[in-house]
């Protein structure tokens, strides 16, 4: 047997298959799984040799963890480190998302989509935007940090929203046939250039203005080749299962692949009804459709402040948000809408100001708002909580992000255990107070809901955040511990694997995962980050 560049002694192998473990030797070469040898030490037989060799009794070996829903597109170009997901065991994530993102751009939507998303990845005045097509956002990607690489691989998701922005702008209409054929282009565009599929962000402005033939139209050029539609939906809340059926139905006239974004069911509405999203996508799936989706191990979501403001406020972009939020009088429509009708960014649910946390801001001087529900901070101000709300939307830019506290356990727990399930942090990693999912989402699977609760057994819980996410992106290579397959890895501790974040501390790390690699190297070593950068861009294959 040929010498190898590692050897991983007496693991307990979790193959991302979903099939039992074993234990075995595995050899690294190159980069990749050169042999495997089940029960090594019992059978006598020859072990492989490495000029490394890792002692991983008591350890659990898996393919490195998949991020299936990252808002990591700046973050991976401004911190090198990146240990909010390398310490996770995170090896891949999925970025592009919900129709929102920073390419295809030109130099007008480049700044309007940098000022709609700075409460996700701040304003970005650290980041030197030098592409405007997704092939060059790409390369930029694979040659970060002079050129080393980034901290984790990323695959990219053509936003639908910034296409939109491209092609028509930020009005609250029917693309003409021209703008159509332009934004069929643009996703063409980016998917021959590497992108994996098309994301939207149903709830978000301008991608929430286009009806569903429009949406449909793009999906047909996601599936000719051979992309996936990931889109977050119109409604997580009155609306939920409308939306979903939405989603379903017309990815069905398309023929495209569905991957549903965070497919929570919130809201006092929806508490219990996970049973009713699960049975309407197995009628689908059993008539042929072809579903994945996405969701975290936590309650409360996450988004930003202006978000939750109906869709005609965000018409013109974010201009004339502000606009419209300092002049009196629409301000009090905004406010209706919100506490009383229930505005479309809100889901559909009027507005409960106590479940809206404040989470980060873009000016340090509106630090106190931080960590307290909109209510509180009305509260102590002797104020309604739209005047406080309003005023933290003008004075930060529409920069505040928030945690929303409307999720259902035994909904989280019902759709985590179905077999479309996959795993995704949706972690804002901006913020004083950020969700604490962006740091342990994956140790929380591990720790919570295997060891702890016993919802998913490991072996299933690591094909949900290895195998199965893979095999939606089409990976030929990873996902999986095979020989032949890339030796993206995570050695854990079953026995003490944990989220450290909590919602008071959301930025501290996760125990149990002593060693991360991408590509044979160590990017976690012994539980610390290592000033390796294996990260690549991971672009759609034919």
């Amino acid at each position: 047997m040929d010498h190898a560049d590692l050897v991983i002694r007496d693991a307990d192998v979790a193959d991302g298959s979903g099939a039992p473990s074993y234990r075995a030797d595995v050899a690294v070469r190159g980069g990749r799984i050169v042999s495997i040898v089940k029960e090594a030490a019992a059978a006598g037989c020859q072990r492989p040799r490495g000029t490394r060799e890792v002692d991983a009794e008591g350890l659990v070996l898996s393919p490195g963890f998949v991020d299936m829903h990252a808002h990591s597109d700046l973050a991976l170009l401004r911190d090198p480190d990146h240990s909010a997901k390398a310490a996770q065991g995170v090896t891949l994530e999925v970025i592009g998302q919900d129709g929102l993102s920073y390419a295809p751009v030109d130099d007008r939507t480049l700044a309007e989509v940098r000022r709609a998303i700075t409460g996700w990845n701040g304003p970005g005045d650290d980041v030197d935007f030098t592409w405007r097509s997704v092939g060059e956002y790409l390369d930029r990607l694979d040659h970060g940090f002079g050129g080393e690489g980034i901290a984790v691989n990323a695959a990219y998701l053509v936003p639908q929203g910034t296409v939109r922005m491209l092609a028509v702008g930020w009005e609250d209409r029917e693309a003409t046939p021209r703008e159509l054929e332009r934004m069929r282009r643009l996703v063409a565009d980016g998917l021959r250039e590497g992108a994996v599929g098309m994301s939207s962000g149903l709830t978000y402005t301008p991608g929430m203005y286009a009806a569903d033939a429009e949406l449909t139209a793009l999906c047909r050029v996601v599936a000719d080749f051979g992309g996936y539609y990931c889109p977050h939906h119109r409604s997580y809340g009155a609306g939920a299962l409308a939306a979903y059926e939405e989603m379903v139905d017309l990815t069905r006239a398309a023929n495209c692949p569905l991957h549903l974004a965070h497919a929570t069911m919130n809201f006092g509405v929806n508490a219990g009804r996970a049973p009713d999203l699960l049975a309407l996508l197995d009628r689908a799936v059993a008539d042929g459709a072809d579903i994945t989706l996405d969701t975290y191990p936590y309650t409360p979501g996450c988004t930003t402040l202006v978000a939750l403001l109906p869709s005609w406020a965000g018409e013109g972009g974010p201009e004339a948000v502000l606009a419209r939020l300092r002049d009196d009088a629409t301000a009090e429509r905004i406010r209706h809408h919100l506490e009383v009708v229930g505005s479309d960014g809100c889901h559909g649910v009027p507005v409960e100001w106590r479940t809206i946390e404040i989470s980060g801001v873009g000016d340090p001087g509106l630090g106190g708002y931080v960590g307290r529900s909109v209510q509180d901070s009305a509260d102590l101000r002797g104020e309604a909580p739209w005047v406080t709300a309003r005023r933290l939307l003008v004075e930060d830019a529409l920069g505040p992000t928030i945690l929303q506290h409307v999720g259902h356990e035994e909904n989280v727990r019902a759709i985590m255990r179905h077999p479309a399930h996959t795993g995704g942090s949706d972690g804002i990693l901006r913020g004083a107070k950020p969700h604490p999912r962006a740091y342990g989402t994956f140790p929380h699977y591990l720790g919570r809901y295997v060891r702890e609760l016993g919802v998913l057994s490991l072996e299933e819980c690591v094909a949900h955040l290895t195998g199965r996410p893979a095999a939606r992106l089409r990976l030929p290579d990873r996902g999986l511990v095979r020989e032949g397959y890339r030796a993206d890895l995570v050695l854990f501790d079953p026995a003490t694997v944990a989220a450290g974040s909590t919602f008071e501390a959301p930025r501290t790390l996760p125990t149990g995962i002593p060693h991360v690699l991408i590509d044979g190297r160590f990017v976690v070593e012994d539980g610390r980050r290592t000033d390796v950068l294996a990260g690549r861009a991971v672009r759609r294959t034919a």
